[in-house]
């Protein structure tokens, strides 16, 4: 399982918490910012603390707070992508305390700095890093410049900025009408060359890349997308040309900011796309469709998978327990939702969940090793909810098996 899938497992049990009063605490240190500065923060709100009028309230905050400085400790530095800390009494006794910290280095900078007492946590700068992370290209260009870039999730991160030598239609002086039109033209066709060229290097190959949208102010885009300047597998995977009302920097957050139905089709019939075709090999009985974890592994292993796909539902881990009254262990493989409730072998007393490893990171790992392609698929459609249904994991085969 990826960073982003296990950041937004955390935040969905983070967001579940809630606290009997305003004893949950929230610290966030951006990326690049003094380590040190937070530790003298949070002791001045040790010092703050004190004035709590509650005294089950006031004693269970300084308890986070110390826990928060004591595990501030463990860092020389503030780690390269900054640190988020939540912690505080999660018991859900009254009168009782449990004190529980849990730290983040995110898999993005955090741009935040905060520090928040209250019921719930604050989860808003983390859930933003996982809203989508889909991969798009981006060119937005006229007669005079061109912007190359890329858009992951809501990100939009500028590759290549060019300028052109193509003059304005203005006639100038000593040159006949037609001799000038066909010297900007030439220079033109250049510069849309040179644009196609380096977009399509940038875009080709590029596993993960969605689609490409093409925009800009004016008729040059057109121009730009029906020639023959970008390269075939690029040029196919156009979801549409857009209008913009500005070019360069600017016009990249544009083009975004006005291609959200055109992103959010295309997201929805890519993700159709895979699944119709892997529910149409399933129905035909190919034997290239596999489902269920094991069949998956075993497939991975074997270096047979082509694409793999994994459902934001999928909950199988590796479960560790242990018999608090006669110390039986086992290890055993099983959905999330059944690692409650497991009895042992020996004495028949409940046991205790000492540890999970959530599963989907091995077999990733072992797909991308032989080259499969890694499909996450949603639960928001009937085949996404029919995905999760079958183990919340699939795969295509690249050859039926024996």
């Amino acid at each position: 399982m990826d960073n982003v899938k296990k950041l937004k497992e955390l935040t969905e049990k983070l967001g579940g918490i809630r606290g009997r009063h305003t004893e949950l605490v929230t610290v966030y240190v951006s990326a690049g910012f003094s380590l040190s500065k937070i530790v003298d923060q949070v002791r001045q709100e040790q010092s703050t603390a004190q004035n709590i009028k509650s005294k089950a309230v006031r004693k269970n905050v300084m308890a986070a707070l110390e826990r928060i400085l004591q595990h501030l400790k463990l860092y020389k530095a503030t780690p390269p992508n900054g640190l988020a800390l939540f912690c505080g009494n999660v018991s859900e006794k009254e009168g009782a305390a449990d004190i529980v910290i849990w730290a983040v280095e995110p898999p993005e900078p955090i741009r935040t700095k905060l520090y928040w007492c209250g019921q719930d946590f604050i989860l808003d700068p983390l859930k933003e890093m996982f809203r989508e992370r889909e991969v798009y290209g981006l060119v937005v260009l006229d007669k005079s410049e061109a912007d190359i870039g890329m858009l992951y999730g809501k990100k939009v991160q500028s590759l290549k900025h060019m300028d052109s030598i193509v003059p304005g239609k203005t006639k100038k002086g000593g040159w006949s009408q037609a001799r000038y039109a066909r010297v900007r033209e030439g220079l033109l066709n250049d510069f849309l060359k040179k644009v196609g060229e380096i977009a399509s290097k940038q875009f080709k190959g590029m596993a993960e890349i969605k689609g490409v949208i093409v925009g800009g102010p004016g008729p040059i885009k057109e121009d730009f997308y029906n020639g023959d300047f970008l390269a075939y597998d690029v040029k196919k995977i156009v979801l549409g040309v857009v209008d913009t009302s500005y070019g360069g920097g600017p016009g990249l957050q544009e083009l975004v900011d006005r291609s959200e139905d055109l992103l959010k089709e295309a997201s929805v019939m890519h993700e159709k796309k895979i699944l119709d075709r892997f529910f149409g090999e399933f129905a035909k009985d190919s034997g290239i469709a596999v489902y269920g974890l094991h069949e998956v592994m075993e497939a991975a292993r074997a270096g047979n998978m082509e694409m793999l796909l994994i459902s934001d539902g999928f909950d199988w881990v590796k479960a560790s327990f242990e018999c608090p009254k006669c110390g039986f262990r086992k290890e055993e493989t099983m959905r999330r939702e059944d690692a409650s409730g497991q009895k042992c072998g020996q004495c028949g007393s409940s046991l205790k969940l000492v540890g999970e490893n959530d599963l989907s990171e091995d077999v990733i790992k072992m797909a991308e090793a032989t080259g499969a392609v890694i499909e996450h698929i949603s639960i928001d459609t009937p085949k996404g909810e029919q995905l999760k249904e079958l183990g919340g994991i699939a795969g295509i085969l690249r050859y039926r098996k024996e």
